[in-house]
This record gives structure tokens, C-alpha cells and sequence, in this order.
């Protein structure tokens, strides 16, 4: 006996596939990514930007930056900014390499010294912004230059220069923070680590869904019980350790600590997570998106060294990739809503 079919409900339509791509915020950073790579590889790419070294080094650039990336992706879509990191990079590199190098202290010890300090300024900013209600661009700000005015002084004052060489380090923490496995550089695997680890807390815990209601609309989201202060904090705890993982992998690997690593760090990473489709005004956003955008950064900055075009076009380049995503995440977004 034949069943009757029962007829669709009109209220209910299937999800195209366009609208699909439209509500993701990384689709425009993905375009660009494959845009980026189809343009060198055919400008450079008998020059050596295809070649497995090439291929090498613009994915360790894009690491470098992809591994603060994350955490400040995190951050924004919260509806804040950490414009700290990158004085934090030179001041725990400071802190890594000027206890064991001028002191013999053992290189775990000074670890610790770097994290534990990272840990407490990124507490400090996020306190300042949820007690006082000032804008987190003004006191990290303050703390950026606070932080490297100090690093500056003490290094001077200590060892009378502003760098610290020699720094040497062996076995297991060499392993975890330097050199290469498998021929990749450490960098590149502690990205991809912290991506699909940030991509998991993003989509699939409660803290992720507490951070987009954070930054969509925290007032309600502390009604329903979000606790936004807590969320914040660390948050900005996580953007200032990830400053201090990315400080002990280049100074373990160079041997060495500048007080000026990590200059405009901070806005490198707030550009690339802004190309990966993450909101200025927060709430929307993803960790994907940021590290492509951390990718296009990786590949324009290698591609024009192989092209040999003169490199001090790479900030021409960041200027206008900013604006362009800045417009192409708003028109997304309009369309997004109005195929919904």
C-alpha cells in the first residue's frame, strides 16, 4: 500500500550553497589566499617561491605571525583589541635570554620567569578594562609602551647594550621550542596546533559560544549568565603567553634577544585576523580566517623577496589589504543578510 508523501513546509527552505559560503567569515581570506599564491606562482615561480625552501619560508613567516594571530582572532571577536603583544614578544625574549645567558640560569627556570610574567600583564590589561570601562586600545596601548620603555631601561641598565646573545639551550625544551621536525620548522607545527585548538574552544565548548556572546552584546550576554569579566581576562592572558611562545621560539632559535623584536607585531595581527573576517566591532568571526590572513602575510612578504621587487613595498601592501578587507567583510556581510 503506498504511503503519502507529505508535502514540504513551506516555512522551512534549504540553505543554498552560496549562502553557505556567505555567512562564512574566512571565505574572503581564503580568496585571497589562492588569489596570493596563483599571482607569485606564476610571477616567482621559477625564481623559487614553488620550491619546497620557498614553500618553507613563507610558512614560517606566516607562523610566526599566525601563532599570536589566534589568540588576538579570539580577542576581537570579545570585542577587544591587545595592542601590547608585540612589546611583549621583545620583553620576554629579554626575560628568557638575560637570566641564562648573563646569570646561568637553567633555561627552564627562565621560561617559567617569561610565562609567569606574560601571564601577569595580560591579567593586569584585561583588569584595567573591565573595572575602569576605558577602551582596551588605550591601555594596552599604555602597557605597549610601558612595557618596552622598561625593557629598554633594564636591559641597558643590566648588560649596557639593547641586545643579549649567546643564549643556548639543549634537549627537550630545544625540541619543543626550536629547531625543526621532520624538516618543519617547530613554528609551523605550533601553529597548526594552536589553530585547530583555537577552532575547537571557538565551535564546539561553552567558552567559545561565552566569547561570541561576549562581543556580540556582553550586556545581555552577562543577563544569561556569561561571565564576561572572566572571559576577558583571560583572554588577555592568552593573547600575552602566546606573545611569550612565539619570544621563546625565536630567541632559542637565533640564540639571541632584542628589545625592539616584536615592533608592529600587534598591528600585523590585528590586520591579518581583520582579513580573516573577523568583526572590528566583535561577534563574528572565526580562527580559520585569521590564519589565512596570517598566510597572506607569510606569502606577500616572501613573494616579493623572490620577485626581487624592493621589500619596502610589503607595507604599501598591508595598507591597502586592509582597507580591501575591510570592505569586502562588510559587503559579505550585507549579503549574508540579505540572503537569509
Amino acid at each position: 500500500m503506498a504511503t503519502a508523501t507529505r508535502p514540504a513546509d513551506e516555512r522551512l527552505r534549504s540553505a543554498g550553497v552560496l549562502r553557505k559560503l556567505l555567512n562564512r567569515p574566512e571565505l574572503g581570506a581564503v580568496a585571497g589566499a589562492i588569489l596570493v599564491f596563483a599571482f607569485f606562482a606564476v610571477v616567482a615561480g621559477d625564481d623559487g617561491f614553488l620550491t619546497s625552501t620557498g614553500t618553507i619560508s613563507y610558512l614560517e613567516v606566516s607562523a610566526q605571525l599566525g601563532i599570536i594571530v589566534i589568540p588576538v582572532a579570539m580577542l576581537m571577536i570579545a570585542g577587544e583589541f591587545d595592542l601590547s603583544v608585540g612589546s611583549m614578544i621583545g620583553a620576554a625574549g629579554i626575560l628568557i635570554a638575560l637570566p641564562t645567558a648573563e646569570f646561568g640560569w637553567p633555561m627552564w627556570s627562565a621560561l617559567l620567569l617569561a610565562f609567569a610574567v606574560a601571564l601577569l600583564v595580560g591579567f593586569i590589561n584585561g583588569y584595567l578594562v573591565v573595572t575602569t570601562g576605558l577602551p582596551s586600545f588605550i591601555v594596552t596601548l599604555a602597557m605597549l609602551f610601558a612595557l618596552r620603555g622598561a625593557t629598554i631601561g633594564f636591559t641597558r641598565l643590566i648588560t649596557g647594550r639593547t641586545q643579549v646573545s649567546g643564549v643556548q639551550s639543549e634537549g627537550f625544551l630545544a625540541g619543543i621550542f626550536g629547531g625543526e621536525v621532520a624538516g618543519i620548522p617547530v613554528s609551523i607545527l605550533w601553529w597548526v596546533l594552536l589553530g585547530a585548538l583555537g577552532t575547537w574552544i571557538l565551535l564546539r565548548t561553552t567558552f567559545g559560544n561565552w566569547i561570541f556572546g561576549t562581543g556580540g552584546d556582553p550586556v545581555a550576554a552577562r543577563n544569561v549568565g556569561v561571565p564576561v569579566r572572566r572571559v576577558k581576562i583571560l583572554l588577555f592572558m592568552a593573547t600575552s603567553a602566546s606573545a611569550t611562545l612565539l619570544a621563546a621560539i625565536t630567541v632559542l632559535d637565533a640564540g639571541s634577544a632584542d628589545v625592539l623584536r616584536g615592533t608592529l607585531r600587534e598591528f600585523q595581527a590585528i590586520i591579518a585576523t581583520v582579513i580573516g573576517g573577523v568583526l572590528l566591532t566583535g561577534g563574528y568571526g572565526s580562527v580559520i580566517g585569521p590564519m589565512f590572513g596570517a598566510l597572506i602575510f607569510g606569502m606577500v612578504s616572501q613573494g616579493i623577496f623572490f620577485t626581487g621587487v624592493n621589500t619596502d613595498w610589503f607595507q604599501v601592501f598591508l595598507g591597502v589589504m586592509l582597507l580591501i578587507a575591510v570592505l569586502v567583510n562588510n559587503y559579505i556581510r550585507k549579503k549574508a543578510s540579505e540572503a537569509r
